[in-house]
């Protein structure tokens, strides 16, 4: 009788838990955080690269909804400017510095860009540094890439925040404190198939910011790797029916509640890339199968306009 009442308990168990995994946008590690604690994030001086569109502004928003301080960074001064004007908070829109900046400049520009961060707020310093700039997107197979894509994305996905990273680091080490939220991918985790550039520029800047936390993290520095799927912004033309996406305010919402929680690396994606994410982590092998099988769909997919995110990619036969 116990032993067929513990079969149940199991299965029932088992049951919810997958049920929750469907439905979950996120890893379990993150879900199963409670609400953003805004104690962790007022007052906090943060610079967010990329600001201007996307991700960038829900960022600011949610930042600014805690009572951050905020130094929006991005190349059109006219947008900054815009979001600036819609934020609202403890600090906001009063306590907001626009620095337009191109990430991709030359190390000098980026250490004016630095020099006028750091004394903002009256000396101040930065607290949290969000990473999250990036290039577009290049949807080339790995034998079509053009040479002035190969260097825009890793120029700015992976060149821009070391660089900023390595100028930042001294004053942070002095305070002895600072965060650094590096905004990559699920494809720096796993294949990316018509995106070779791009997930290699991830796994880059994945690489590194680990490493980093392990050389500096006794010495008040924290790090965060955030590893978002695909997310809806001002950039996604293929239809919400067709391509699952999460949309940028919940990935904000999310990220900022990851790093507020001082978590290392988390993955924020709907299915079925949150699916891949697992397998990829503890059945490597299997992850790799699958995507060896889904790859050319998956290319054949983008090269007609379509969906490369489908759940139809993993089940539909091989036409």
């Amino acid at each position: 009788m116990w032993i067929l009442l513990c079969v149940v308990v199991v299965v029932v168990l088992s049951v919810m838990l997958l049920v929750v995994f469907s439905r979950a946008d996120g890893d379990f590690s993150l879900m199963m955080k409670g609400r953003t604690p805004q104690s962790v994030i007022e007052d906090k001086v943060v610079w967010i690269t990329g600001a201007s569109q996307g991700l960038g502004e829900a960022l600011a928003k949610e930042y600014a909804r805690l009572g951050a301080k905020l130094i929006l960074s991005a190349r059109r001064e006219s947008e900054l400017e815009r979001i600036k004007s819609q934020l609202t908070g403890k600090n906001a829109p009063e306590g907001v510095v626009v620095l337009p900046l191109d990430v991709a400049s030359e190390v000098s520009i980026l250490k004016e860009a630095v020099v006028k961060v750091e004394s903002a707020f009256m000396g101040a310093g930065i607290d949290i540094m969000v990473h999250n700039a990036a290039y577009s997107r290049p949807k080339h197979t790995a034998v079509e890439i053009p040479e002035e894509e190969l260097k825009g994305t890793f120029e700015v996905n992976t060149l821009a925040p070391i660089r900023l990273t390595s100028l930042l680091l001294p004053g942070m080490l002095q305070r002895g404190k600072g965060q650094f939220v590096m905004v990559s991918s699920a494809a720096g985790k796993v294949p990316s198939p018509c995106q070779s550039v791009y997930a290699a520029s991830k796994h880059a800047v994945n690489g590194y910011f680990h490493t980093l936390r392990s050389e500096v993290n006794q010495q008040g520095i924290k790090v965060c790797v955030v590893c978002p799927g695909p997310i809806e912004t001002s950039t996604s033309k293929a239809p919400r029916s067709k391509e699952p996406r999460m949309s940028v305010e919940k990935c904000a919402e999310l990220i900022v509640k990851a790093a507020a929680n001082d978590m290392r690396e988390v993955w924020i994606s709907t299915q079925p890339v949150l699916l891949m994410l697992y397998l990829m982590q503890y059945f490597p092998e299997l992850g790799l199968a699958v995507m060896d099988r889904v790859g050319p769909k998956r290319v054949k997919a983008y090269k007609e306009g379509a969906s490369g995110y489908s759940s139809n990619l993993f089940f539909k036969k091989d036409t």
